[in-house]
C-alpha cells in the first residue's frame, strides 16, 4: 500500500520508512514561523524554560505583519519583543519595516519555504505553503516555542482527502472561487484534521498564486493542511528563489484516501461566501441586491501580484461607487513595487482606492479598515466570522479579487461580467 504526499513528507521528517493515518510522530521541522501576535507568547515560553539558543538561526523566522506599522502601544510592545529576540538570537530572517510583508506571501516569494518541507507556524494560515508541495500547518504558540528550541514537533498523521478538478474554467472564475465552492460543498468541518490534496487538470494549469490561495483556505474546511504536488510550474517558481536544496515528493498511485471528491469546474461561477461562515458560498448570480460599504483586496489569500492585476483589469477606467471605500493592500514590498511599476497604482488611485502598505490589518479587524456597526464589506480575505473585521454587527462577504473589484465599482455585490 502506497502513501499520500502528506504521509511521505511526514515519514521523511520523522526518519521513518512509512507512516499512516493516526500515527503519532516526532518530526524535524524545516521552518518555524511566528508573527507579532503569536510569537511574543512563544518568546516568553522560550525564556521561561531557560532556553538560550534557537535550534537553527536560519530556520526560525519572525514576521511582524498583523499590527504594523504599529497601531497602538500594545502592538508596538509586541513588535519590539520580536525585534529584540531576533537581535539576541541573530536570526537570519527577520522581516521588519520596509522588508516586511504578509508572512504567507513573503516566505514563498523569498524562497524560504520549499517543496517537501515540513513547516509549522503559529498562525492558522501557515497551510498556505502546501501550494508549493510542502506539509505546512498552524500550531499553538507553546508548540512553536518548543520547535524553536528543539527543531522538532509532535504530530498525529492526518487522513488525506483528494479533490480532483476537471473541465473548462469559466471566465472570471479564479482559484478563490474554486476553494470557496469546495468549502461550500463539504462545509467548514468537512475536512476536519485531514490533509486536503488538490489535483486534476485544472490544478495543473493553475499558476503558483492560485495554488497558494487554495492551500491557504484548507483550514477553513477544518483541514490540517492543504497540498498540491510538485510539477513544472512549482519548479519554475522555486528554482530561481530557493535558498537551499529541496526534495520534492509525490503521492503513490496506490495511496489510500479517506474520500475522493471530483468537480466539473464548468459548473462553477464566481463565488461569494455570505456571513458568518466560509461555507455559505453562493454563485454571484444568486446574490441579489446587497449594497456594501467597503471592499478590501489583499491578505495572505489574495494579495499577490496576480491578484492586483485581476483587480486592476476591472478598475481601469472605472470609479469606485460613491459611498463605498476600496482598500488595496499589496502583500509584500515586491508586489507593491511591481504593481506601482506596472502602472496599477495610477489605476487604483484614479478609481478612488486607498493603497495600503503590506499588512494583515483589516483581515482580523486589527487596523487599516475596521468595520463599524451595521457596515458590510466584500473582502478577498479568508474568514467572515462574527466580528472578524470589526464590530460584531458588521458583515463580511468573501470573494475573489475580480468579484471584489466589480463590487467596488457597483457599490453592491456584483459580477465582473457586469463591469468588464
Amino acid at each position: 500500500m502506497g502513501m499520500t504526499l502528506t504521509e511521505k513528507i511526514l515519514a521523511a521528517h520523522a526518519g521513518l520508512d512509512r507512516v499512516g493515518p493516526g500515527d503519532l510522530i516526532n518530526a524535524k521541522v524545516d521552518i518555524a514561523l511566528g508573527n507579532d501576535i503569536t510569537a511574543p507568547i512563544s518568546i516568553e515560553q522560550f525564556h521561561k524554560v531557560g532556553a538560550e539558543k534557537v535550534f537553527d538561526k536560519s530556520r526560525v523566522i519572525l514576521v511582524p505583519d498583523h499590527f504594523v506599522p504599529n497601531k497602538d502601544i500594545k502592538s508596538a510592545m509586541q513588535a519590539k519583543m520580536l525585534r529584540e529576540f531576533a537581535r539576541e538570537q541573530e536570526l537570519e530572517y527577520f522581516f521588519d519595516g520596509g522588508e516586511m510583508g504578509v508572512e504567507h506571501a513573503l516566505l514563498p516569494e523569498k524562497g524560504l519555504v520549499l517543496p517537501g518541507d515540513l513547516v509549522i507556524g503559529a498562525d492558522s494560515h501557515t497551510c498556505t505553503y502546501g501550494g508549493l508541495g510542502a506539509f505546512a500547518t498552524g500550531v499553538g504558540s507553546t508548540d512553536l516555542a518548543a520547535a524553536m528550541i528543539t527543531g522538532e514537533v509532535w504530530l498525529k498523521v492526518p487522513e488525506s482527502m483528494k479533490f480532483v478538478y476537471k473541465g473548462e474554467v469559466n471566465r472570471w472564475v479564479e482559484a478563490k472561487d474554486l476553494i470557496l465552492y469546495t468549502i461550500g460543498d463539504i462545509g467548514v468541518d468537512g475536512a476536519l484534521y485531514k490533509a486536503m490534496e488538490f489535483t486534476g487538470p485544472v490544478i495543473r494549469e493553475l499558476g503558483m498564486a492560485g495554488r497558494l490561495t487554495m492551500a491557504n483556505m484548507a483550514i477553513e474546511a477544518g483541514g490540517k493542511n492543504g497540498i498540491i504536488a510538485f510539477d513544472e510550474i512549482t519548479e519554475e517558481y522555486v528554482s530561481t528563489r530557493a535558498v537551499r536544496e529541496y526534495t520534492p515528493l509525490e503521492s503513490d498511485a496506490d495511496a489510500v484516501y479517506a474520500e475522493v471528491k471530483e468537480y466539473d469546474v464548468a459548473n462553477i461561477e464566481p463565488q461569494v461566501s455570505f456571513p458568518h461562515l466560509p461555507e455559505n458560498a453562493k454563485g454571484v448570480s444568486e446574490v441579489g441586491d446587497i449594497p456594501i460599504d467597503q471592499v478590501v483586496i489583499g491578505s495572505c489569500t489574495n494579495g499577490r501580484i496576480e491578484d492586483m492585476r485581476s483587480a486592476a483589469s476591472l478598475l481601469m477606467g472605472n470609479k469606485v461607487a460613491k459611498g463605498t471605500r476600496l482598500i488595496v493592500i499589496p502583500a509584500t514590498p515586491h508586489v507593491y513595487r511591481t504593481a506601482m511599476n506596472e502602472g496599477m497604482f495610477d489605476i487604483f488611485l484614479d478609481a478612488g482606492a486607498i493603497i495600503s502598505p503590506p499588512t494583515c490589518g483589516p483581515c482580523l479587524g486589527g487596523h487599516m479598515g475596521v468595520l463599524a456597526k451595521g457596515e458590510r464589506a466584500v473582502a478577498t480575505t479568508n474568514r467572515n466570522f462574527v466580528g472578524r473585521m470589526g464590530h460584531p454587527e458588521s458583515e463580511v462577504y468573501l470573494a475573489s479579487p475580480a468579484v471584489a473589484a466589480a463590487s467596488a465599482i457597483l457599490g453592491k455585490i456584483g459580477s465582473p461580467e457586469v463591469v468588464s
